[in-house]
This record gives structure tokens, C-alpha cells and sequence, in this order.
């Protein structure tokens, strides 16, 4: 730390010892001044001159009033005044007490708006050169009136500058702090909603995965002792499945390694053109799916494309678990306009109400952040005479917010 900042740590720690100081300062200059006495008949000279007593006590009053410039700038303002007018008045020869005013005129602007320097930088620059022109002993257009006049102005000019600075700092101090402060916040944000999207295709790939490894397992258990090649091809299946499973999680899982670690996967994200994999994964499961297409193989942005591979795994995934696998399903993906329609429906019971927003599960939650995330739309909900259905459109195109989503 340079002398000047520790200087400056110093008198914000102790203001009233640095007035004080201040105060015995700007008492030795006036009365080192009071003793001088400028000629001006032939030639410029300087000589020795003896204060008057009340000239000596008007200086010690004015520094004195000095000491508390801080705490009532405008009442020291006032004393040091009076007490220069007294002095303009009455002192013969004149001593310069005025110059503790001018510090008092400098605290007062350097602490108040402009406004209010400036109508007390004018009044005291009135006051004080009009009683030293009209009582004083010099006349009007003596050197020391002028003096006294462009002395409180500087005054009132550098106390409003010094404010001026001041308050620029700390706009721009406050500034950057308020931009720091926002860059968090969106940093924050984006954390949660990556994390939220983390979550989400975390729980897509482990839900639509485990569901199946449970269905062909339970399969395997069930004919393991009667039909031994079946139990095998189940087995065979819960492999494939949990080794899908592994593959998108550790793809996923790769996306919260740091800038040192690893590689991750280069897989390209999953869409409809592995639609006929995902389905073929389920029928091997035991569920009856049928697929309608009617896109027109259009070529799908890659967050419109990941969503509908997303919501049909989803469906799908909640036929298996919760129609069982003796239910018959029907996906349809059609192409109507600038948007893409996804519908997935199945004959199921009816019985099991956990598919619902209500009940707890995160399946339909996931789905419908997809959609709103897409700006479409998303039903869901039990069909008449048994069964459930998903029905979301997607918009191909961003659309503007004011257009109607369907």
C-alpha cells in the first residue's frame, strides 16, 4: 500500500483528529499572514506588521469551528463567517481570517447538491465582499476585497467538483457491482436449467430402460424352468437394454466433465430415425406397437427431433409399466403445417391413475418442459373407454410470442 492510500485509510479512520489537524494548519497560515503587510507605492516589498489582539482572537475562533466542519458544515459555515464580516469591519490592519470561511464554503459544497452550493457559495460570496467593500477600512476596489471574492468562489467551485468526482465513483462502483451481481444470478440460472435438462434425459434413458430390463427379466424368471431358449432370448434382451441403458448414461453423464477429463462421447443425440430401433426394443419386450408416419421425412431441427424421440420413448415407456404389456399401442407422427404432431395411444385398462400430473412420478413433468421449452403444446390424459393418451405438437419453426401455438 503507497503512502497516499495509507494517508487516505488514516483519515477516513479518524476524521476528527485530520480536522483538528487541518484546523491548527489553517491557524499558522492566517497568522503567519496577519504579520505581513503588502506596499504598493514605488514598488512591490513586503513588510512586518503587529496584529491586532481581537484580529488574533477572530482567528483562533474561525480555525476552532474548523474542528467540526464535518459534523455541521453549515453552523461552521455561519460562525466562520460572522466572524470574518467582524473581522472585514473592525480589523485594521486587516488579518486574513476569511480563509477559514473559505474551507467551511468548501466543506458545505463538497457535501450538499449544487443547488444548494450555489446558493450559499453566492451568499457568502455577497456577504463577505460586501461588508469588506462597504465597512472596511480599504477601498471598495482594494486587491483584498477581490480577493475575498474570488477566494469563496474557488471555494464553492472545488468543494463541487470534489463531489461531482465523488459521486462518479461510486455510480461506477455501484454499476459494476450491480453487473457482477447479474452475471451470478444468470450464472445460477444456467446452471439450474441445464441441470433440469441433465435430469430430465437422465430420467428418460434410466425409466424407458429399466422398465424393459424389468419386463424381459420378469419374463425370464417366468420360463426359465419350462421354456429354457425363451428365458434366454428374454436374457439376451435385459443385456441389450442395460447396455443401451450404460451407453446414453455415460453420453449424458459426459456433459459434467471439466475442460481436463475425458473425452465424451461423440454419439449424436437421439431422433426419429430411431424410431424404428426404439419400437423394435419394446416389441421385444411383449408390447403391440404400431407406427404411422406421415412427416414426409422431413428434416427436424435437433431440439424439435430429441423432444419427439423423447416424448414417444416416455409414452412408450408408460404403456409398458403401467398397461402391462398385453395392451396395444399406436404412434403417429405427422406433419400438419409448420409443426410436427406426436400421439401415442393404448388401450390399457384405465385402471392405473399414476400416469397422471398428480401422481408423483416425473414421466409427464419431463414431457411437458420439453414441449414448453419448444413453445407447443402438450395433452395427456385418459381416453374414453380405457386407455391413456399423449398428444404434443411441435413447432418446426421458432414462432413469434404473440402467434397462437396451435
Amino acid at each position: 500500500m503507497s503512502t497516499l492510500q495509507r494517508a487516505k485509510c488514516q483519515a477516513k479512520a479518524h476524521p476528527l483528529a485530520m480536522d483538528a489537524a487541518l484546523a491548527a494548519a489553517v491557524l499558522v497560515c492566517m497568522v503567519a499572514g496577519s504579520f505581513v503587510e503588502p506596499r504598493h507605492r514605488d514598488s512591490v516589498s513586503w513588510a512586518l506588521r503587529t496584529p491586532d489582539p481581537l484580529s488574533l482572537v477572530l482567528m483562533a475562533l474561525g480555525a476552532a469551528a474548523l474542528v467540526f466542519r464535518r459534523r455541521a458544515p453549515m453552523t461552521v459555515l455561519a460562525l466562520t463567517g460572522a466572524v470574518s464580516v467582524i473581522e472585514s469591519v473592525t480589523g485594521d490592519p486587516r488579518a486574513p481570517v476569511a480563509m477559514s470561511a473559505v474551507i467551511a464554503l468548501y466543506t458545505v459544497a463538497s457535501t450538499t447538491d449544487r443547488p444548494t452550493t450555489w446558493r450559499v457559495g453566492l451568499l457568502t460570496m455577497t456577504v463577505l465582499t460586501g461588508s469588506a467593500m462597504a465597512a472596511g477600512s480599504l477601498p471598495w476596489y482594494a486587491q483584498e476585497n477581490l480577493a475575498i471574492f474570488a477566494w469563496t468562489g474557488i471555494g464553492a467551485t472545488a468543494g463541487d467538483a470534489v463531489r461531482s468526482r465523488r459521486a462518479f465513483v461510486q455510480a461506477i462502483r455501484e454499476r459494476a457491482e450491480r453487473a457482477e451481481r447479474t452475471r451470478e444470478e444468470e450464472a445460477r440460472r444456467r446452471v439450474a436449467e441445464e441441470r433440469l435438462r441433465i435430469a430430465r434425459d437422465l430420467h428418460d434413458v434410466v425409466a424407458h430402460h429399466i422398465a424393459l430390463v424389468n419386463v424381459q427379466a420378469g419374463v425370464a424368471a417366468h420360463v426359465m424352468d419350462k421354456r429354457p431358449d425363451q428365458a434366454k432370448e428374454a436374457l439376451a434382451h435385459v443385456r441389450e437394454a442395460s447396455r443401451s441403458a450404460l451407453n446414453e448414461l455415460r453420453a449424458t453423464v459426459g456433459l459434467l466433465r471439466q475442460s481436463g477429463d475425458p473425452e465424451a462421447p461423440t454419439e449424436p443425440a437421439p431422433g426419429l430415425d430411431r424410431l424404428d430401433e426404439l419400437t423394435g426394443t419394446f416389441r421385444n419386450a411383449g408390447l403391440h406397437i404400431e407406427v404411422a408416419r406421415a412427416d414426409q421425412g422431413a428434416t427436424l431441427p435437433a431440439a424439435v427431433d430429441l423432444a419427439a424421440y423423447r416424448i414417444i420413448q416416455e409414452a412408450l415407456t408408460n404403456v409398458q409399466k403401467h398397461a402391462g404389456t398385453q395392451a396395444n399401442a399406436e404412434v403417429s407422427v405427422v406433419r400438419v403445417g409448420p409443426n410436427i404432431e406426436i400421439t401415442v395411444l393404448d388401450d390399457g385398462s384405465g385402471e392405473d391413475e399414476t400416469r397422471d400430473d398428480n401422481g408423483g412420478g416425473h414421466g409427464l413433468l419431463g414431457m411437458r418442459e420439453r414441449v414448453t421449452a419448444l413453445r407447443g403444446t402438450l395433452t395427456t390424459g385418459p381416453r374414453y373407454g380405457g386407455g391413456f393418451r399423449v398428444h404434443a405438437i411441435l413447432p418446426v419453426k421458432n414462432r413469434t410470442p404473440g402467434e397462437d401455438p396451435a
